[in-house]
């Protein structure tokens, strides 16, 4: 008998490409070709009939030497086939082993770490699971805005391989951008994290346009029928979606950008505040949050909201968290303006969520003290009248819940402490950061008059505001809460990141104190 030709690597996988697409990886189907059933599987099957893996023909589709085929190849079917997935499930696989070592990290390690090595596990696990779930949208872009127009006619054209360096230039600013929280903080911002930033920003609206004009033109097929289909020999025609897509990516982008680099408003609002004594009556609070000082906010923007602080004369000036994006060792020049804050009554802080993340609130308190800037970590202080040392108002303030969810030892959110004193014969006002944790502090103590809060950011950027809107019970202004209670919820002094303004405005909340 003459020597067996043995295939070639290319036509073996082929041949394994084939039984795969026609389902034979499938070892419980009664179906299946007995050679492929034995290849794939790694025993007989039943329903045909054993096959020798010795067999002539067998041995020409096996690898040399490989002799595991005949032996628990279930676990091989299945790698083959998350080999053969898609760039985005396999993206979206990587984003999900990240969260779930995320929530280990939180669950199991958070208090057994030091400070440094959690604040850097923290920002690495949050830049990876937001560059997994970027991937699935970048390759989206991609397929949309370059692959379909190597398609077009337009791909003959000198300029084509220059706008392919420009979208990938476009996506790699996108993806670094979470990136520059571990490297590249300082007194003032660096050109390449504004670039980085402002191209997420970008990224987000182009991913929001190239997903509705699809859905459009998708429905569009669907109600015209297949007589949509008639006409398309414009072959530059698919190249309309991602073209309008950029144009009105750009524009909203420099929109954004110029809306951003304004000044914040100043918003004055007045509120009647139930058991105000009416010797305090007109008391001026000026209310900032979000600041977020770190890889796009510095010290010229703060000093610029100090003098605009200043300019109003407040009695009362409280920040309700997220005033930092990184360390107090790095950011302390950046800060240093809110020394010249001097409010009569005092200056106020509480925590936010982005406080926590930089595991470094201790420090933060320690800086901020040397500013005369009081710390309330569930505590409160009384405002007392100038005009009479018997009436005054509770105001208290509580540590962001996101303490508790990092079991950050020390914090946590505890509304009894941080009520501790207060009587119920004067009026309390909480400074709370999340409108979440508004909305538990009045399930527990209705008998609150005023919750001041931020977080929400009044969405940044669109399309982040319908987003911002659902995930809050109180997403951006002045609500009231029963007969005798108010929340204001600002949106943000500054803004996170992304240097942008698209539906929302920067503001510096003045609230006015009204008694009954």
């Amino acid at each position: 008998m003459g020597q067996q030709r043995r295939l070639q690597p290319k036509t073996r996988n082929i041949w394994v490409r084939m039984a795969l697409k026609r389902g034979e990886r499938s070892c419980g189907r009664s179906q299946t070709s007995p050679v492929f059933h034995q290849l794939l599987c790694g025993h007989p099957a039943g329903a045909v009939g054993f096959v020798d893996p010795r067999h002539p023909f067998i041995a020409t589709l096996l690898p040399t030497g490989d002799t595991c085929r005949s032996k628990g190849t279930g676990w091989e079917a299945k790698m083959i086939s998350f080999k053969q997935a898609s760039l985005e499930a396999k993206a979206a696989v990587a984003a999900g082993v990240v969260f779930l070592s995320m929530m280990l990290s939180r669950s199991y390690l958070s208090e057994k770490l030091d400070l440094r090595m959690r604040r850097w596990l923290l920002r690495l696990q949050m830049a990876l699971f937001a560059n997994a779930l970027m991937l699935i949208g970048s390759l989206h872009v991609w397929r949309s805005i370059v692959t379909t127009f190597s398609r077009a006619s337009v791909a003959s054209s000198f300029c084509f391989m220059p706008w392919k360096i420009t979208v990938f230039m476009f996506l790699a600013l996108a993806h670094s951008s979470f990136f520059t929280l571990l490297f590249l903080v300082a007194e003032e911002p660096y050109f390449f994290s504004l670039a980085a930033y402002t191209c997420l920003g970008a990224y987000i609206i182009l991913i929001f346009f190239l997903f509705t004009l699809g859905s459009v033109e998708q429905a569009y097929k669907l109600l015209a029928g297949k007589g949509a289909k008639a006409g398309t020999g414009n072959r530059n025609r698919p190249a309309m979606k991602p073209v309008l897509a950029v144009l009105l990516t750009v524009v909203l982008t420099v929109v954004g950008l110029l809306n951003a680099s304004q000044p914040p408003a100043v918003n004055s609002v007045e509120v009647p505040v139930h058991k105000l004594s009416s010797t305090m009556n007109n008391l001026k609070v000026v209310l900032l949050s979000d600041i977020h000082l770190g890889p796009t906010v510095g010290k010229t923007k703060l000093a610029m909201i100090v003098r605009m602080v200043k300019a109003l004369k407040p009695d009362i000036t409280v920040i309700v968290g997220d005033l930092t994006d990184s360390e107090a060792e790095i950011l302390r020049p950046a800060v240093e303006p809110l020394g010249e804050l001097a409010s009569p009554l005092g200056t106020y802080f509480v925590t936010g969520n982005h406080e926590y993340y930089t595991s470094d609130v201790s420090n933060w308190f320690e800086l901020l003290k040397s500013f005369n800037i009081r710390p309330l970590h569930n505590e409160n202080v009384k405002i007392v009248s100038p005009q009479s040392t018997e009436d005054w108002f509770c105001l208290a303030g509580v540590d962001d819940i996101e303490a508790d969810a990092m079991r950050y030892s020390g914090h946590g959110m505890d509304l009894k402490r941080a009520l501790g004193g207060c009587s119920s014969e004067h009026a309390i006002v909480l400074l709370a950061h999340q409108p979440v944790a508004a909305k538990w502090a009045l399930q527990e103590r209705p008998d609150i008059n005023l919750i001041l809060s931020g977080h929400t950011h009044g969405g940044q950027i669109f399309p982040l505001n319908a987003g911002a809107y659902l995930l809050n019970p109180f997403f951006v202004g002045l609500y009231k809460v029963g007969q005798n209670t108010f929340v204001y919820v600002s949106p943000g002094t500054m803004y996170f990141g992304i240097p942008m303004r698209l539906g929302s405005r920067a503001e510096i909340t003045e609230i006015i104190l009204r008694s009954p």
